[in-house]
Formats: structure tokens, sequence, C-alpha cells
């Protein structure tokens, strides 16, 4: 029953999230750049739950993505798919427990996913790559999810601690003879 809770109110953060970047963030943005809320959220998934729950989320959610919002269907949720898995990746060999280190999980992950639907989409509609104004998209991009990352850290690794404790049982039974 806790997992589902936990899974339900993964989904209305998804939802709230969606809403944040529809509405808020259309406004408050740098150069007409938006940070990508949906690339730091399918990484807390893939780092805290693993089990290729973040995988599954990143799918899942980024289909919804390109059925909202999306020009075609699919890329959106190739890539967070990908993140999921660069999530759960990175937990197996990195601690999450650290500001810096969950900070360079980020810059990464971002840019490689939206390094992934630049390419998928240039390929896609068959139109010229523009290198520059593209490093500059992804710069601001990976600037507004840091500052984002570094204010919402403590709710990040308290909700992170509670689900992992949550999913991946980890506790440690002993017994004396």
């Amino acid at each position: 029953m806790k997992k589902f809770l936990s899974i339900l109110g993964l989904i209305l953060t998804f939802l709230m999230i969606y809403f944040l970047q529809a509405n808020f963030f259309t406004w408050f943005n740098i150069a007409g750049v938006k940070p990508n809320l949906f690339i730091v959220f399918i990484l807390f998934i893939g780092l805290f739950i693993g089990n290729k729950l973040g995988f599954a989320f990143g799918l899942i959610l980024g289909i919804l993505l390109d059925l909202f919002i999306g020009k075609s269907i699919g890329i959106s949720g190739l890539m967070l798919g990908i993140v999921g898995l660069i999530g759960e990746y990175l937990d197996n060999n990195f601690s999450k427990d650290s500001r810096v280190t969950l900070i360079l999980m980020v810059m990464g992950s971002t840019a490689v996913c939206e390094l992934g639907v630049y390419l998928f989409q240039t390929l896609r509609w068959n139109t010229a790559i523009e290198i520059l104004p593209f490093i500059r998209t992804v710069f601001i991009e990976v600037i507004f999810n840091v500052v984002l990352v570094i204010i919402l850290y403590p709710l990040m690794q308290k909700a992170g601690n509670s689900l992992e404790r949550l999913f991946k049982n980890k506790s440690v039974l002993t017994r004396y003879f």
C-alpha cells in the first residue's frame, strides 16, 4: 500500500511539474530558455528508487509529454527513459549524498537528454545543425536546472531517502547467537 501511495505521489508530482513548466516558467525564463524539471525528476526517480522504475517512469511520462506538447511521439519518452537508466547506473557507482555530485549528475543528464532530443529532431525534420545556438540553449538550461537543484536539494534528499528505504529494502537485520 505504501508503494502504491508513493507511486501515486510521484504521478501527482509529475502533474505539478507539468503545470510549473507550462505556466510559471513561460513567464520566468532566461533568454527564452526554460528549465527542464522533467529531467531532474526522472533522474531523481532513477537515483533513489532504481529497480528499472526510472526507465519505466521516464518512458511513460515522456510519451505523455509528447502527447501533451510534443511535435513527434516517442523522442522525449526515449530520452527520459535513458535519463532514468543513467540515474540507476549513477546510483550504483556514485554517492548521491553530496550536493556537488548530484549537481554534476544533473548537468550531465541534462546535456545528454537535450543532445539526444536535438539529434532526433534534426534527423526527423531534416534541418540544419546549428551548434552555437544549441550550445547556448543547453548551457542556459543546465544552469537553470542546477540552480533549481541547489534550491530543492534538502527536499529532494529527504524525499529520496524515504523512497529509497521503501523501494530498495536495504535494512540490515542482525541476529545474535
